[in-house]
């Protein structure tokens, strides 16, 4: 029998007593936390260890035809200001201050939309802030300054206006005392915080979300903020386009986030008051596709704000890849070519010339190159938009789909086309061109119409084709004469001039010269204008990518297709088509083989033959054109216009080129074949192309 000793029974005693103690403790603690302040605890553990956050879906890829990468997006980060974020006795002006000096430290840009200077002596920049800013700050005076009328168009607020109710300097003393600024900071500092004050007052009014104070901001910053305790500041993801080229910015246009309009007529299952949102160009107008479906995220924390876990509720969808009809390398020649062609005409010390060029793929539409000069880089758009609209030069206007422009001489292969086909002449009719045109109807007592052709000993005897190389204005006096601006009209429309051509990023649609328009603007059409109608002048006003849509109709044969740039879309991971381009025309313009050839062969005489034989001797392949010198007025030098098409025996592309204060169209000749040589040589010069609709890897 074994005996238990004394000291072993109290030991056991001694850790049964202390495990009891240590299970009670462990029941007090679990009763006061579950049972007691339960409800106080689960609220806390909700409200500060797990938040929901929105991750934002990065948009789309554009690509050109070939598959080249024009515009993708970079993962990147943003920094918001939300004064929810702050403690009870935190001072709102500090916090912001503090955030703003950290930032100048690192040369970091935050958002500062106020209409007023950064710097004294101040001043209102209202009327070059934008209908947006304009409409915001007008609501901050009226609802919350109370300094405006509410009766005031908030569309009619102007510098003068505001300076006549209150200088821009009591205007600063008005906002110091609204937002509380204490008396002793400086000028600087005071305005800076003041400019975010008003931001996020302004987000009060339009109720929009947290301020987004900055973008693209760096994980060094980042690092800084969170370790600094930065209260009221808070990171989140999101992305920012990266561009691959510096062309087509007109084409590729720009993204920014929502504004107020925008975000009222937008799904708000959909949109929020962060995101971004096409602008302009195909980002705007194909924002459907290129826009990704947001996720969301649970972000669990400790007490000191550090994060422990997340959790993917619903993953971010990324936008559709969307592949424009554009060439890229086609796109930059012409973008070059426009450029040179600029440079050489300004030597006469004119450098207000602007330009835009479209060409245009024959039986389809497809846009391949819309250029406008000058241009600017898309990539640093945000960052000089400012310099950019105050540009007397106006690198923003497209003047390839917004630039109106007689036609000159260009619209007569159109005359010659309804002429043959309507039946008042034919192809080897012969008019005797005397240098002095007379109109034939002429009324007793009046000043008789009569029109010096540009060559006044005349050009004799001419047939269509003869009249078009030649470019004939008695040819085609005459014919715009015998046709009457009905049925002339009636060809120009059927050609597509005179109305939009249904480029998805929008176009002017130009003027078609006529009775109807003639009387909205309070003047009478008389048989004068027919007759300088038919030669693109009178009252005839068409974009670029309009003439270069209606040389691709009759490159052609008549088949009239809506100019466009959108190829096709992808899913994002490629694994599904969501859109094909598959063209059919809108109409077709009924020409006759022989009447087509006997044009074709006019504007490829012109080539071979006539006066731009010289410069098409390098082109690469045999093309037909026909120049243009539209006139402006007799103290203005005359815009340039230039018309082709290529191959000549089975047309491929067409182009058109305008050259404000060009001269005669035949100085565009050299800009139109180094267009020609390059997408006719491409293949010649090293580039790899990509069979349509692939990407690049």
């Amino acid at each position: 029998m074994i005996e238990t000793k004394p000291n072993s029974a109290r030991r056991l005693y001694v850790l049964c007593g202390f495990l009891l103690c240590v299970l009670l403790a462990y029941v007090g603690v679990m009763y006061d936390t579950q049972i007691r302040n339960g409800s106080y605890y689960r609220e806390q553990s909700v409200r500060t260890i797990t938040t929901t956050e929105t991750v934002e879906a990065s948009r789309g890829v554009l690509t050109d035809r070939n598959g080249q990468v024009l515009v993708s997006s970079r993962q990147t980060y943003a920094l918001t200001f939300d004064v929810s974020l702050l403690n009870e006795d935190d001072d709102e002006n500090e916090a912001i201050l503090r955030l703003i000096r950290l930032c100048r430290e690192r040369g970091v840009a935050w958002a500062d939309n106020l209409p007023i200077t950064q710097a004294a002596p101040y001043a209102y920049t209202v009327d070059s802030a934008g209908s947006v800013q304009r409409s915001r700050f007008a609501k901050f005076l009226q609802s919350s300054l109370k300094t405006l009328s509410t009766n005031v168009s908030r569309d009619s607020v102007t510098d003068e206006l505001l300076s006549a109710i209150l200088s821009p300097i009591a205007m600063m003393d008005r906002l110091r005392d609204f937002f509380a600024i204490p008396a002793d900071w400086t000028d600087a500092d005071a305005r800076a915080v003041i400019g975010v004050r008003y931001e996020l007052e302004v987000r009060k009014i339009v109720n929009t979300t947290a301020y987004v104070f900055a973008e693209d901001v760096d994980t060094e910053l980042i690092s800084l903020i969170k370790d600094g305790n930065y209260r009221g500041a808070r990171v989140s993801s999101s992305s920012v386009r990266e561009y691959s080229t510096s062309s087509a910015a007109h084409v590729l246009g720009t993204v920014g986030r929502i504004n107020e309009q925008e975000l009222a007529a937008a799904d708000p299952a959909i949109y929020n008051g962060e995101d971004w949102i096409g602008k302009s160009g195909v980002e705007l107008a194909f924002e459907d596709y290129l826009r990704g479906t947001d996720g969301k995220r649970l972000i669990s924390s400790n007490a000191d704000g550090k994060i422990t876990d997340e959790i993917y509720t619903t993953q971010p969808k990324p936008g559709s890849t969307v592949a424009l009809t554009l060439d890229i390398d086609l796109q930059q020649a012409a973008e070059q070519a426009l450029a040179d062609t600029i440079s050489d005409l300004n030597k006469d010390g004119n450098t207000t010339r602007g330009a835009g060029a479209a060409v245009i793929r024959v039986g389809t539409g497809e846009v391949l190159a819309l250029a406008s000069y000058p241009t600017f880089d898309p990539a640093t758009y945000s960052q000089n938009v400012a310099l950019l609209n105050s540009d007397l030069s106006r690198p923003l206007f497209n003047r390839a789909t917004q630039g109106r422009y007689a036609p000159g001489s260009t619209f007569k292969p159109c005359t010659a086309i309804a002429a043959l086909e309507s039946g008042v002449t034919t192809t080897s009719e012969k008019i005797r061109d005397t240098g002095l045109w007379y109109y034939p109807d002429m009324i007793a007592g009046t000043e008789p119409f009569t029109a010096w052709c540009w060559n006044h000993a005349g050009h004799g005897l001419q047939n269509v084709t003869q009249a078009i190389t030649n470019s004939c204005n008695y040819y085609f006096y005459t014919m715009g004469y015998r046709l009457g601006i009905d049925r002339l009209d009636e060809y120009a429309a059927a050609f597509g001039l005179g109305s939009r051509t249904g480029i998805e990023i929008g176009d002017d649609p130009g003027v078609l010269a006529g009775p109807a328009y003639s009387e909205s603007i309070g003047q009478t059409w008389y048989g004068g204008n027919t007759v300088m109608a038919a030669i693109g002048q009178s009252d005839n006003l068409f974009t670029p990518v309009q003439l270069a849509n209606y040389i691709a109709t009759l490159a052609g044969g008549g088949d009239h297709y809506a100019a466009h740039l959108l190829k096709s879309v992808k899913s994002y991971d490629n694994s599904s088509v969501l859109y094909a381009d598959a063209p059919t025309p809108l109409n077709t313009v009924s020409i006759r083989p022989e009447n087509l050839t006997a044009v074709k062969n006019g504007m490829h005489d012109l080539t071979t033959k006539g006066s731009l034989s010289g410069y098409f001797s390098r082109c690469v392949v045999d093309a037909g054109a026909k120049t243009g010198t539209a006139q402006i007025s007799k103290l203005t030098k005359n815009n340039g216009v230039f018309v082709c098409f290529a191959p000549f025996d089975e047309p491929e592309i067409a182009l058109a080129i305008v050259i404000e204060k060009g001269g005669s169209g035949a100085a565009l000749a050299n800009a139109a074949v180094d267009i020609l040589n390059a997408y006719f040589t491409k293949d010649e010069i090293g580039y790899t192309v990509v069979g349509e609709d692939e990407l690049i890897p």
